[in-house]
């Protein structure tokens, strides 16, 4: 009786596990804390230290960058099952990397801009491992960008300088794109053939990786979600044999699919389950958007809609910590693109960070993806190593449907034709598609779109009579070096009354009013010249924000925001060339907009000038109608969306101007300007940009101390030296402390770590009222 007992309920438990499925769950966690850091071996004494981490706080001007090797170590515990997979996945590290684990060398790896996966299964045991990282970051022709960083146009900063991830999954699982390094394939890979408003087709491609000691018969579950709708697609069954892969294809229909576009980028949420029978051996989610982006005989088309695309460069370089910026501080700087009227970045001149890619596809900001490189051609050891660069970009990053450009170009570098062909062959491969556009500084056949910088053409509107058998263009850099040089302004009339230092776009925002308005000319100047290219389909400023350089020892400042993220004159330009049409979410800025590009003060030029996207703009003097008047149209800004107005008041007097935008009759926008007093106070506010401070990871944001006076307006002219203070836990203030004010506003940064506890910052000069902000 006990026998048949027991059997029957062997049976009964066997049949619930038929009908009930047995659930693996992957898990990802941040593995940035609890580490310590050195540069010399031998020391006793390590850092305690988080990640992302720079090995060397630099000074604000970066004159003599640190290179070197530096070392971090941590130990953990992990929990894990027989049947478990256990990787490390590090996001970034600059730029040759060798790991031990538990004495072990389990990894070398070259290369500072894309990621790489240690599986460390076979080496971590539950209790006591220890990591061992070093990094190397010295000089090294082999490793792109390859240029001594002595005579190179950016830094490269060393360290563990992006996010490290724990990762556990099954024995059955799907693969890291990058580390499965298959063409075309590895991970999950996503593709749309055929798009419009009716219908998206396409497909997904999955590769699974079996590391049983059995067979598996499986099968993968796909949903398509956004908020209005939810579409699920199953596989075929397919046996993947033991220590073995496969990829498995799936064909995708969504009707009336919301497309991704500059104004709406509407995501999908893509959940991929693997299954066997009634298990759940793995699960992965991505977001992803349907789009179609095409370049035609007569231009650039989005989603069927003609486009000029109007974009900007950027590199991803913070003042004191270099490239260790959080997840949420590369969001802040696209939110600051799109805000600054741009639906496009360059990410010059290396590939950057998933955060950032991340941002751009939710905020509507197309992207040119890059390899690393600048006026450097190495071996063959170089050679390969780029060429994997172009393999790893890929597979990282072509779910992205920001993406539309793949910059596989050594930028201004002297490639030659073997390169150029494979490096357009590899990507291809990879991406073997219709609308697949590769780019490259040379005007070289390979490449689908030839991205020239201005500086490039023999004469300042070289470019706009370009042909080559109706061969588009996009202007990938203008406004700097042509009027750094002096060779490639048209205004020479004007230019004639310049000191040389005021003719350049290289303006630091304390040079004042008038060094700032040439500069938001300059790229005016450039952009209505850009415009007039037949062929060219776009254009990207050179750049967004100032940065340090390894050959210069100062700040490179063409940028239309300083290296603090504060705004020049220029920004407000680009921000006016915007329609007004155009509604963003409210977190944005767009509509209508007006900005007065003048402090009104005793220095200031009584030709104000005023940029605006509206109709007309009635300016105001102490309530007092100046003029209302149209946009000036001239030689210089004819074929602008939205030129600027110049009011001419006949003597400066103290007060409000006041600007009033207007479309259709109608008062749609409004910007103030109050003649500065006497510096009294300050004024402490931090930068987020829509981002709030993340509660739980390490994160890193600007703090400015405005200098007012009693009405609350900031003193352009004020350089008062202050002083930051810090109180309480879990935050740190880095930078130059005490620090002058440049342009009236102080600037220090602040690192939070796990930020649950209220901090008190507080800013201080002997001859200000003090001001203290309090961060919960």
């Amino acid at each position: 009786m006990k026998y048949y007992f027991i059997l029957a309920f062997s049976v009964f438990f066997l049949l619930s596990c038929e009908k009930n499925e047995i659930h693996y769950t992957r898990t990802k966690t941040n593995f940035g804390s609890d580490w310590t850091f050195t540069k010399d071996s031998t020391s006793l004494n390590w850092e305690n230290i988080t990640l992302p981490h720079t090995a060397q706080i630099e000074p604000l001007v970066v004159n003599n960058q640190w290179q070197g090797n530096c070392w971090y170590q941590k130990r953990f515990d992990i929990e894990k099952t027989a049947n478990e997979k256990v990787f490390l996945y590090f996001e970034g590290v600059m730029h040759e990397t060798w790991i031990w684990i538990n004495g072990k060398k389990v990894s070398h790896h070259q290369g500072g801009y894309l990621p790489f996966t240690v599986d460390i299964t076979d080496w971590v045991k539950e209790k006591d491992n220890t990591i061992i990282v070093k990094v190397n970051n010295e000089d090294n022709p082999q490793i792109p960008p390859g240029k001594t960083l002595k005579t190179l146009d950016f830094n490269y900063y060393g360290g563990i300088y992006r996010n490290v991830y724990l990762i556990k999954t099954n024995s059955v699982y799907i693969t890291d794109a990058v580390h499965a390094n298959q063409v075309n394939s590895g991970g999950i890979l996503v593709h749309f053939d055929e798009i419009n408003p009716e219908i998206a087709t396409g497909f997904i491609k999955v590769h699974v990786k079996n590391e049983s000691d059995e067979p598996k018969k499986v099968k993968l579950e796909i949903t398509f979600s956004t908020p209005n709708s939810k579409k699920k697609f199953t596989s075929k069954e397919v046996v993947i044999g033991s220590k073995t892969d496969e990829s498995i294809t799936s064909t995708l229909e969504i009707l009336n699919p919301e497309l991704w576009g500059i104004e709406q980028p509407n995501l999908y949420d893509v959940e991929v389950k693997v299954l066997s029978e009634n298990s759940l051996l793995d699960s992965q989610t991505l977001k992803t958007g349907i789009r179609k982006a095409e370049i035609k005989a007569d231009g650039f088309y989005l989603n069927g809609k003609p486009l000029f695309i109007n974009g900007t460069n950027r590199h991803q370089e913070y003042p004191y910590i270099g490239y260790a910026l959080s997840d949420e501080a590369n969001y802040r700087d696209a939110v600051k693109i799109k805000n600054a009227g741009f639906d496009f970045v360059r990410l010059s001149h290396y590939p950057q960070t998933e955060a950032f890619l991340k941002a751009c596809d939710e905020l509507g900001i197309l992207v040119m993806n890059c390899i690393s490189g600048w006026q450097f051609s190495g071996d063959e050891k170089f050679l390969e190593n780029s060429f994997q660069e172009i393999r790893d970009l890929a597979r990282r990053d072509r779910n992205h449907p920001s993406v539309v450009f793949w910059e596989v170009s050594l930028n201004e570098s002297d490639m030659k034709e073997p390169y150029m062909q494979k490096a357009n062959t590899l990507l291809k491969a990879e991406l073997p598609y219709a609308h697949i556009y590769t780019a490259g500084w040379i005007d070289n056949p390979n490449y689908d779109l030839f991205i020239p910088a201005r500086q490039h053409g023999k004469a300042p509107d070289y470019w706009n009579h370009y042909e080559n058998n109706n061969r588009k263009i996009f202007i990938a850099e203008y406004g700097d070096w042509e009027y750094y040089a002096q060779n490639a302004g048209f205004n020479q009339t004007s230019f004639a009354n310049l000191k040389e230092e005021e003719r350049t776009s290289r303006q630091l925002r304390g040079f004042g009013e008038k060094r700032l308005l040439q500069q938001a000319f300059n790229y005016q100047e450039a952009f209505n010249s850009n415009i007039k290219g037949k062929h060219t389909i776009g254009q990207a400023n050179w750049l967004m924000f100032d940065y340090n350089r390894g050959y210069a020892d100062d700040i490179e400042s063409s940028g239309i925001s300083d290296i603090f993220r504060i705004p020049k004159f220029a920004h407000y330009f680009y921000q006016s060339q915007r329609s007004p049409n155009v509604k963003l979410s409210d977190k944005f800025v767009s509509g209508p907009r007006v900005y007065i590009a003048n402090y009104w003060n005793e220095k200031s030029s009584t030709d104000v000038t005023v940029f605006s996207n509206c109709d007309e703009v009635a300016l105001y003097l102490n309530d007092i109608l100046i003029a209302k008047q149209k946009p000036l149209r001239n030689a210089f800004s004819d074929q602008l969306p939205h030129p600027p107005f110049v009011f001419k008041i006949s003597s400066f007097q103290r007060g409000i101007l006041r600007a009033v935008g207007i479309i259709n009759g109608k008062k749609l926008a409004e910007h103030i300007v109050k003649s500065p007093e006497s510096p009294s106070a300050i004024e402490l506010v931090i930068d987020e940009s829509n981002v709030k401070i993340n509660p739980n990871n390490p994160d890193v944001v600007f703090v400015y101390a405005k200098i007012v006076d009693a009405n609350g307006t900031v003193v352009p002219d004020a350089n008062h030296l202050i002083t930051f203070n810090l109180e309480g836990e879990q935050a740190e203030l880095i930078g130059q402390n005490p620090i002058t004010a440049e342009a009236g506003i102080a600037t220090i940064l602040l690192r939070t770590n796990e930020l649950k506890k209220t901090i008190k910052i507080k800013a201080q000069n002997s001859t200000l009222k003090s001001a203290i902000l309090e961060l919960e």
